[in-house]
């Protein structure tokens, strides 16, 4: 393989950055994973940094703006530009030090194992520790969009118990990159050995996981009108869940799971949503677990999840609220630039501080609101709190009919292999799931359609190696990037 002309390889580089973005919902492809890591790394071949910058931050918006073309259905081009436009440079950056690795490792590390497999191992780790970095910075990162999450469906989506999101995101990578490195240096017979390794990924039996029972769960998705710019009644969302749930009383039901925003009138405020929960506990014979907006004692705002019966015994305030969407950080500063955009934001949510595991007739439950369902340490501290199964509760009612609900749905299902949890995933407007701890659909409601799931979910409390070391995976491997790189850049002593 050669080094290709600039345009060529910018060409490719978009080519690669629509190719990774086949791989996640809704084309949901995923070996287009490997073949967008390949055709970037060849785009990269002979690049100089800055060159590479350009080529790398290329793939990166052909990627990230076609990935997350949902934001401009209410909100218009300037967040989707600015988020795409964001992660696009962080993507160049990675790329930028990866063609460091690609065009000088080969030199550091003369011999053809070096130059293949310690060459690969190092490409995989940068790709990984970027993904890593940029889901924790800035304001709280953006944790969507990493390889691991093409991954859920794939036959080596169970390998995620092992060595965790970013463990996954590293498979994949390095699987790519000694593709691209044994064609690169005409070994064709040694194709056997990627080949050999991504076969290994599929025979490694999933951790085995001990179910310890189950609990009966009733998912109610409403359908409702509940996105920024629905202007419905107050009570209307609360009222669109109370008649999906109450037909199914007299059935042996342990909690009925509502999503984020079900109740859309805070029950600690208003004494008619108060009573309805309550009623509605009553003739089901269970706790309801419902969204609501909430607000404490110092006027601050939080997004809840509350258990209730004849009263709250549970609550969990939102730990991560999402920036620019739930909080404005630096309102006054961004307000200079888009002010219209900003004032959509009205009220800024709370950081909670509440556990997120709660417990539920007996069943410890993690909750996950929304976008909780991406973040590795609120995955680590249900795990850590004893959650025997995840509720995420979730409103995908501001990105319509797109693609959105389907990548976090991607994600809450590799999330249940990680953790080696069932997870309910219900949404006010869909697609809602109950997925099995492996990973398997265990009931489902389709998007945009009022429905119900009453299921015997499986429990357990089994640590899987990805939540036992947990971010220890994920900085190991990028400790190995960075090491991997500074040998390179150290000169050799003549």
């Amino acid at each position: 393989m050669k080094r290709l002309n600039f345009w060529i390889a910018l060409f490719l580089a978009v080519v690669s950055g629509f190719a990774l973005q086949g791989a996640f919902p809704a084309t949901n492809f995923w070996p287009l994973a490997f073949v967008g890591v390949f055709l970037l790394l060849w785009s990269l071949l002979g690049r100089s940094f800055w060159t590479a910058f350009i080529v790398g931050s290329s793939a990166g918006a052909a990627f990230w703006l076609s990935l997350i073309n949902w934001l401009t259905l209410y909100l218009g081009p300037v967040p989707w530009l600015a988020l795409g436009i964001l992660q696009a440079l962080f993507f160049g950056l990675g790329a930028s030090l990866i063609s460091i690795v690609i065009n000088r490792g080969p030199t550091r590390w003369t011999n053809k194992w070096g130059r293949i497999g310690l060459v690969s191992i190092v490409i995989a780790s940068l790709w990984t520790l970027r993904e890593s970095i940029t889901s924790v910075w800035p304001y709280g990162g953006f944790s969507w969009g990493r390889l691991a999450q093409s991954q859920s469906e794939s036959p080596i989506s169970h390998v995620v118990t092992w060595v965790g999101t970013a463990g996954l995101s590293f498979c994949v990578a390095v699987t790519a990159a000694l593709v691209f490195q044994v064609l690169r240096e005409r070994h064709r017979p040694l194709l056997v050995y990627p080949i050999l390794a991504f076969v290994v990924l599929i025979a490694i039996p999933g951790f085995t996981i001990d179910i310890s029972g189950t609990t009966n769960v009733l998912a109610v998705q409403g359908n409702s009108k509940a996105g920024l710019f629905d202007h419905g009644a107050p009570g209307s969302i609360l009222q669109d869940h109370v008649s999906g749930t109450l037909p199914y009383a007299g059935e042996d039901i342990d909690m009925v799971v509502w999503p984020e925003n079900a109740s859309d009138v805070d029950p600690l405020e208003s004494e008619l949503a108060a009573l309805t929960l309550t009623t509605v506990s009553k003739k089901l014979g269970a706790p309801i677990v419902t969204g609501t907006i909430t607000t404490n004692a110092d006027d601050e705002n939080f997004n809840s999840s509350l258990v209730w019966t004849d009263r709250v015994v549970a609550q969990y305030d939102k730990i991560h609220p999402v920036p620019f969407a739930e909080y404005m950080p630096n309102r006054e500063l961004w307000r200079t630039f888009q002010p219209e955009l900003v004032d959509l934001v009205t009220r800024d949510y709370s950081f909670g501080t509440r556990s997120n595991v709660v417990d539920i007739n007996g069943v410890l439950a993690g909750i996950a609101l929304c976008f909780d369902i991406t973040d590795d340490q609120q995955a680590y501290q249900l795990i850590d709190g004893g959650a025997q199964l995840i509720l995420a509760q979730t409103n995908n009612a501001d990105f319509g009919k797109t693609s959105e609900n389907l990548q976090q749905l991607a994600i809450a299902r590799l999330r249940a292999i990680e953790t080696g949890r069932s997870v309910v995933n219900i949404s006010t407007v869909g697609t809602s799931e109950i997925i099995s701890p492996t990973g398997e659909t265990i009931s489902s409601i389709p998007a945009y359609q009022p429905g119900e799931m009453l299921s015997a979910v499986p429990l357990s409390s089994t640590i899987t190696p990805a939540m036992a070391f947990g971010r220890t995976i994920e900085w190991t491997i990028g400790a190995v990037g960075v090491v991997g790189l500074s040998l390179i850049l150290i000169r050799r002593k003549p």
